[in-house]
């Protein structure tokens, strides 16, 4: 109970209770599905890591020894490699585990669960919490009593440059599930309310956020105001290929800089009309180093969300 109290305000519980005690379905969105997907240590909260592939280490069940979430490898007798402390705590709570506290805290109430391999298509319009991932929430005759979306800042953080607009979207997609204000519908955000993603999903107001957006990757010079190719390979092997590109005359380069073990990226960023001319350049560069056998890769991405 107190580790759903400690996700839940106070304005939560209230709107679940209300919904519930009025024989309405409660859908509660979380952006991540599995038990516990991320831990970190619990002495200096550094992510906890696979000593062997370095994957970021998981627990797939209550009771279950933390493990990798790349190579599956159990962790037993893990240590943090800053502090060596060798306890773990959860960074990043899933859908599982959610549905679980909110079983123990609402021992009345039947709990549901969205997401993976197991999408629900619909659940009856009777007293429920629904555990759902985005995109996999089920549909209700007549809308849920009230919508809580939990864990916000796990969407709003990702390094994605669409990581704004993506939650939006489906924070508005869920809230439109709840049924009408004048029914008693009630849709719940546990977020900073100052955060413009925040205010635009309070105001509906999806048009003004994405002025805002442009505005600022205008100033920023980020896509989609201009074009941006990334070249990631070793250092050899990318200034090879950029020798090769005949980039347009208003290519600014960025870089390299390190981004792994033996693995440099560049960044390239050209005004949107020379973009067609700069993933020409890039392509004919790539078609040369492959006609020359050359042994090592070059990743060329055009207009990446991932810039990191």
């Amino acid at each position: 109970m107190a580790a759903a109290a400690a996700r839940l305000p106070t304005v939560a519980w209230r709107a679940a209770r209300a919904a519930l005690a009025a024989g309405a379905p409660v859908l509660v969105q979380v952006p991540r599905r599995g038990y516990v997907p991320a831990v970190a240590c619990a002495r200096c909260r550094t992510p906890a890591r696979c000593p062997g592939c370095g994957g970021p280490l998981q627990l797939p069940s209550a009771g279950a020894a933390a493990s990798s979430r790349w190579c599956g490898r159990p962790a037993a007798g893990y240590r943090c490699a800053e502090c060596g402390g060798g306890a773990l705590r959860a960074s990043v709570v899933g859908a599982a585990r959610t549905a679980e506290e909110l079983g123990r805290a609402f021992p009345d109430v039947p709990v549901r669960s969205s997401g993976g391999d197991t999408v629900l298509p619909r659940v009856p319009a009777r007293p429920a919490l629904v555990v759902a991932t985005p995109g996999a929430e089920p549909l209700v005759d007549g809308g849920y009593g009230a919508v809580l979306l939990l864990d916000t800042w796990a969407l709003l953080t990702r390094a994605d440059l669409r990581a704004g607009e993506e939650a939006l979207r489906r924070w508005s997609a869920a809230a439109a599930l709840a049924r009408p204000a004048n029914q008693g519908g009630t849709v719940v955000v546990v977020a900073d309310g100052a955060l413009p993603t925040v205010q635009a999903l309070v105001r509906g107001d999806p048009a003004g956020y994405a002025e805002r957006e442009l505005a600022e990757r205008r100033a920023l010079r980020f896509p989609p105001a201009v074009r941006v190719a990334t070249l990631t390979g070793p250092p050899e092997a990318v200034a090879e290929l950029l020798a090769a590109a005949r980039l347009p005359a208003a290519t600014e380069t960025l870089g390299p800089v390190p981004v792994g073990d033996d693995q440099h990226r560049v960044l390239l960023r050209c005004p949107r009309a020379a973009g067609r001319a700069l993933a020409a350049a890039l392509h004919a560069a790539a078609g040369v180093r492959s006609a020359r056998k050359a042994r090592s890769t070059v990743r060329v991405r055009i207009d990446p969300l991932d810039l990191y």
